[in-house]
C-alpha cells in the first residue's frame, strides 16, 4: 500500500512539473507555474524520502546488515536537507537579477557533478540489475554527460561573472579535438562494458580505471568546448547547459532505477534543447555552430575602428524629457545595462507617466537580450511594467518606422544594424531591433565602448541617434524629474 501511495506521489510530482512548464511559457500563467514546480518538488522530495525510509525500514525487518537503520537514514537525509538549504537559501536572497545568469550556470555544475558521483556509486555498490552491460551504458554515459555539464558550467559560471575572458578559445583544430574526445569516449565506454566488472558483477581495478578515464575525457570537453563559445552566444549557451543538466539527471534517474528522475530531467533536458534551438534561429545562427564554436571578443572595449564611423550627438535629460513629452510613439529596447544600472524600476515610473499623458509607450525585447533567455521580461515584470506593452522582437519591428522616440537603455549588440549591413560583422545575418528606422533614437549608455560580443555599433553614429551617457538609472530619474 505504502509502496503505491509513494508511486502516486511520484506521478502527481511528474505532472505539476509538466504544469509548471505550461505555466511558464507565458508571462500571465508564470506565477502560477512557479507554484507548480515548487509544490511538484516538495511531493518529489516527499517521495524520495519516503521510498528510502520505507526500503531500509524493510531491509532491516528481514535481517539485511547491508542497510543501515531506517532512523539513521532518515536522519542523514535530513542533515543533507538541512546543510543545502543553509547554503543555499541565503545565497538565494542575496543574489541579485544581474547575477541570476551566473547563479543558474553554477547551480547547473552541481548537477552534473551529482551525475558523476551517482555512477560512481552505482559502478562501485551493485544492486539488483547491476553489472549489466546495460547498465555499465547507463553508467559510463551518466558519468560523461556529468563530468562535461559539470566544467561546462563553470566555464559558463567565469564567463558571465567576468572572471575569465568572454573571448573564444581558438586552439588549433578544435573540431578535431572534440571528435578525438568522443571517440576516445566510445572507446572506453566499450572497453568498460567488457571488462569493468568481474566475478558477481563485482567491480575491477580496470573498470575503475576505464571509467575515471571517461570521467576525465567528460571533463576536458566540458572545459574545452564551452570555453570556444564567445560572449555574445553565452545566452544560448546557458539554455543549453540548462538542457545538459537534465540530462544528466535523466541518467542519474536510469541509474537509480528511479522514475521521477527520469521524466524530470528529461522535461528538463527536451526544454533547455528547444529553447536553445529557437534562440538560435532567432539568432539566424546555426545551432550546431554555436555549440561547436562561437563568436565574440572581450567586451568592455573601444573598437579601434570607432573614428572612422563619423562623430556621435549628445543629449541631456532635459531634452530627452522634451523629446519625450512631444512625443505619440515611444519603444524602448532594454538591454543587459539596464539590469546592471537596476534602471528598471524608474523605467517603469517613466511608462506610467507618458501612458498617463496618452502617449503611446511599449517595449521591444530581442530574444537574447541580457545574458540569460528571458531575462529582460523578468525585470520587467519584476517593476509591475504591464505584459501587454512587453513585445517581442517580430513584433515590434514593423511599427519603428512610426515610432518618434526609441529609448535604448542598455543594449548594444541586440540593436545593432551591422548585423543586417556589413557582411563582414562577426553577427552578420543575427536579427535585430531595427531601432535606427524610427525618427529619433536616444542610446544610454556609459561610454563608447563596446557590447559584450566586442563589435562596435554604427547606431550610435547615425543622424537620428543622440548619445545619453551615464549610470541608466541616474540618467532615467533625472529624466522623471523633468517630466513633472
Amino acid at each position: 500500500m505504502l509502496t503505491q501511495f509513494i508511486d502516486g506521489m511520484y506521478i502527481v510530482a511528474g505532472v505539476l512539473f509538466i504544469l509548471s512548464l505550461a505555466g511558464l511559457s507565458k508571462q500571465t500563467t508564470s506565477r502560477v507555474g512557479n507554484i507548480a514546480g515548487m509544490v511538484g518538488m516538495v511531493l518529489a522530495l516527499a517521495a524520495v524520502i519516503a521510498a528510502s525510509v520505507t526500503t531500509s525500514w524493510v531491509a532491516n525487518q528481514a535481517g539485511s546488515p547491508t542497510r543501515l537503520p531506517w532512523m539513521i537514514t532518515l536522519g542523514l537525509i535530513l542533515a543533507v536537507l538541512v546543510i543545502g538549504a543553509a547554503i543555499g537559501t541565503p545565497i538565494a536572497r542575496k543574489v541579485e537579477m544581474t547575477q541570476m545568469p551566473e547563479l543558474i550556470a553554477i547551480f547547473h555544475s552541481f548537477v552534473g557533478m551529482a551525475a558523476v558521483l551517482v555512477g560512481f556509486n552505482s559502478f562501485a555498490v551493485p544492486g539488483e540489475g547491476a553489472g549489466g552491460t546495460v547498465h555499465l551504458v547507463e553508467v559510463a554515459l551518466g558519468v560523461l554527460i556529468g563530468a562535461y555539464t559539470f566544467t561546462g558550467s563553470v566555464v559558463a559560471y567565469l564567463k558571465l561573472s567576468a572572471k575569465m575572458s568572454s573571448a573564444p578559445l581558438t586552439l588549433p583544430g578544435r573540431n578535431l579535438l572534440n571528435l578525438a574526445g568522443f571517440a576516445i569516449f566510445v572507446a572506453l565506454m566499450v572497453g568498460f562494458t567488457m571488462f569493468g566488472t568481474g566475478e558477481h558483477h563485482a567491480p575491477t581495478m580496470l573498470g575503475w580505471g576505464l571509467i575515471i578515464g571517461i570521467a576525465a575525457i567528460g571533463f576536458l570537453l566540458g572545459y574545452h568546448m564551452v570555453a570556444a563559445i564567445g560572449g555574445g552566444d553565452m545566452p544560448v549557451v546557458v539554455s543549453m547547459l540548462n538542457s545538459y543538466s537534465g540530462w544528466a539527471a535523466a541518467a542519474a534517474g536510469f541509474m537509480l532505477n528511479n522514475n521521477l528522475l527520469i521524466i524530470t530531467g528529461s522535461l528538463v533536458g527536451s526544454s533547455g534543447a528547444i529553447l536553445s534551438y529557437i534562440m538560435c534561429r532567432a539568432m539566424n545562427r546555426s545551432f550546431i555552430s554555436v555549440i561547436l564554436g562561437g563568436f565574440g571578443v572581450d567586451g568592455g572595449t573601444v573598437a579601434a575602428s570607432s573614428d572612422e564611423q563619423g562623430e556621435h550627438r549628445e543629449i541631456d535629460a532635459a531634452g530627452a524629457a522634451d523629446m519625450l513629452l512631444n512625443a505619440k510613439s515611444v519603444v524602448i529596447t532594454p538591454g543587459y545595462g539596464m539590469a546592471v544600472a537596476k534602471a528598471q524600476y524608474p523605467v517603469a515610473e517613466i511608462t506610467s507617466q507618458l501612458r498617463a499623458k496618452g502617449i503611446n509607450v511599449r517595449f521591444g525585447v530581442h530574444p537574447v537580450a541580457g545574458r540569460l533567455p528571458g531575462h529582460m521580461n523578468v525585470l520587467l515584470a519584476e517593476a509591475n511594467v504591464p505584459y501587454d506593452i512587453v513585445l517581442e522582437m517580430d513584433e515590434i519591428n514593423e511599427d519603428f518606422p512610426e515610432t518618434d522616440v526609441v529609448l535604448v537603455i542598455g543594449a548594444n549588440d541586440t540593436v545593432n544594424p551591422a548585423a543586417l549591413d556589413d557582411p563582414g560583422s562577426p553577427i552578420a545575418g543575427m536579427p535585430v531591433l531595427e531601432v535606427w528606422k524610427a525618427e529619433n533614437v536616444i542610446v544610454f549608455k556609459r561610454s563608447m565602448a563596446t557590447g559584450y560580443a566586442g563589435v562596435q555599433n554604427p547606431l550610435f553614429f547615425k543622424e537620428n541617434t543622440q548619445m545619453l551617457f551615464g549610470d541608466a538609472k541616474q540618467r532615467v530619474e533625472d529624466i522623471l524629474k523633468a517630466l513633472d
